[in-house]
């Protein structure tokens, strides 16, 4: 007789066959109904919708969106491909988002094909395709993406309403920004005489800086007599820098949020103080708060400790070579890391506070701070050496965000320029929010980038004449949520005000 984990074994192995073939929206048909069953109810699958299912872990929590926001873009391919052929693609709208960078998972995603049913179909956590039948991309002005089919920039700049520069300005100058010259839209303008697209995306170009171009369109549309008449769609002007010479969206993304953020972050976090004199009283303070703050961040992280494990660690009672129960405890090797991470923090503040740049000094310790977190797990076997190499060389998800960050080619494009950015700002202010906040959005190692933010946020606090604060685990939904409000709405507010709070109560 089989026994039930042999049974589930089996269930396993069929799903294994379909992830090794790249499959992540699963049909009905692809496995049967004892299969299908018995996955369902060991979760290792979650329903979609009626017939399709995803992969998920058994030890989410009921209700979690972590397995379908991590799987909404490949889902969505092998869907619409499965009921369309290659008779789709995305939005316009969409199209832009997705070759600018913009890879949130939306609330909902339009669609067109020439067989949609004009109608809303319902996903999980309250997102939806809407289908609808329009002009799909196809020939020339189709670009298939990750599976995805999407229109072309070009195409897509001329499609998009002009609504569409207002509501979504960092995504519209981002693909402005990439486009080096004038030649392959302007053949589609005047090929299908598109008079008031050509003029709004001529005064576009203006509004970014990238005269050269704006001047092209226009001089080009009215020699082939088109009528054009410049207007700016943007409801204010930014320059670019590296326009048309830096061919990254995410690196033009991230300059764009800082540069549109700043002044919100100055108008609601609380201005620098004068750097105090005493940095050994300030070392101190932080030596005294040590305990308090590695609960909290470490327990915001998920790690199940308490004061007395983490003074266990601090005082040097800690033995994973004598003591077999430590050495089995990730929560011990986690808060020993955190422990040795803060001594490499606290050498970055005291530099900080006898006067070295406070940009230089995180660009130069930064790496080293993320070792130290996890040169424990690799010490004990947990993870391997690789992982202290860098910036990570995997996809890597937020649990229950519909950010999805960046590939990893992109962290190495974003990472130098992240950087630039900390050493070229002049607010103190900006630095504490924007350098945790653009940080996280990057999400440049494969863990720890939680606790990395927060001990970077604090070496920019000590730098403008700040305590040391720490975001208690109490408040983390909130944390969280301005995050997410930051990250997927481009709406620093809750963050910047959720950061002053706990400053406040620092103090």
């Amino acid at each position: 007789m089989v026994i039930a984990a042999e049974k589930l074994a089996q269930s396993l192995e069929v799903l294994h066959v379909l992830q090794s073939k790249g499959v992540i929206a699963i049909r009905s048909s692809d496995l049967t109904r004892t299969h299908r069953e018995r996955l369902l109810k060991a979760g290792f699958i979650k329903e979609v919708i009626k017939g399709w299912y995803i992969m998920s872990r058994p030890d989410e929590r009921v209700g979690e969106s972590t397995a379908w926001y991590t799987s909404f873009w490949a889902f969505c391919a092998q869907y619409l491909s499965d009921r369309f052929g290659e008779d789709w693609s995305l939005s316009p709208e969409q199209s832009l988002k997705l070759h600018a960078g913009d890879t949130a998972v939306p609330v909902q995603l339009l669609v067109r094909a020439p067989k949609a049913g004009n109608m809303k179909t319902d996903f999980p956590h309250k997102t939806s395709i809407f289908e609808t039948r329009a002009t799909f991309a196809k020939g020339d002005a189709l670009v298939v993406k990750d599976g995805l089919r999407l229109f072309s920039i070009e195409e897509a700049l001329i499609l998009v309403p002009e609504n569409f520069f207002k509501q979504n300005a960092t995504d519209a100058r981002t693909i402005l920004a990439i486009i080096p010259d004038a030649s392959a839209l302007l053949a589609r303008l005047l090929e299908g005489g598109h008079t008031s697209a050509a003029g709004r995306l001529a005064g576009a170009f203006r509004s970014i800086g990238k005269t050269r171009i704006a001047d092209e369109i226009v001089s080009s549309m009215k020699a082939a007599s088109h009528d054009v008449r410049m207007s700016d769609p943007f409801s204010e002007s930014v320059t670019v820098l590296n326009a048309g010479r830096e061919t990254s969206p995410h690196v033009h993304r991230i300059r764009l949020k800082w540069e549109a953020m700043r002044e919100t972050v100055i108008a609601h976090f609380p201005a620098a103080q004068p750097v105090t004199n005493d940095a050994e009283a300030y070392l101190t303070a932080m030596d005294e708060i040590y305990v308090t703050d590695a609960y909290h961040s470490l327990s915001i992280e998920g790690y199940r400790v308490s004061p007395e494990l983490i003074e266990k660690v601090r005082s040097g009672g800690w033995d994973p070579d004598g003591d077999k129960e430590d050495l089995a405890m990730k929560d011990a090797l986690a808060a020993r890391g955190y422990w040795e991470a803060f001594q490499s923090v606290r050498e970055s503040v005291r530099a900080v506070l006898e006067g070295e740049d406070v940009g230089d000094v995180a660009e130069r310790d930064l790496t080293a701070w993320y070792r130290a977190l996890f040169t424990p797990s690799v010490g004990a076997g947990i993870l391997k050496a690789a992982q202290l190499a860098g910036y990570r060389n995997a996809p890597v998800y937020i649990r229950g965000s519909q950010h999805v960050p960046m590939n990893v080619e992109a962290v190495r494009e974003c990472m130098p320029v992240f950087f630039e950015l900390l050493q070229a700002e002049t607010n103190p202010a900006v630095r504490v929010v924007l350098g945790h906040f653009i940080f996280v959005f990057i999400h440049p190692f494969l863990d720890g980038n939680g606790r990395t933010a927060r001990f970077l946020m604090n070496v920019m606090l000590a730098a403008a004449g700040q305590p040391w604060t720490v975001i208690k685990v109490d408040n983390r939904a909130a944390y969280m949520a301005a995050l997410e409000a930051a990250s997927v709405r481009e709406d620093i507010v809750p963050f910047a005000k959720f950061l002053a709070d706990a400053l406040k109560d620092q103090e």
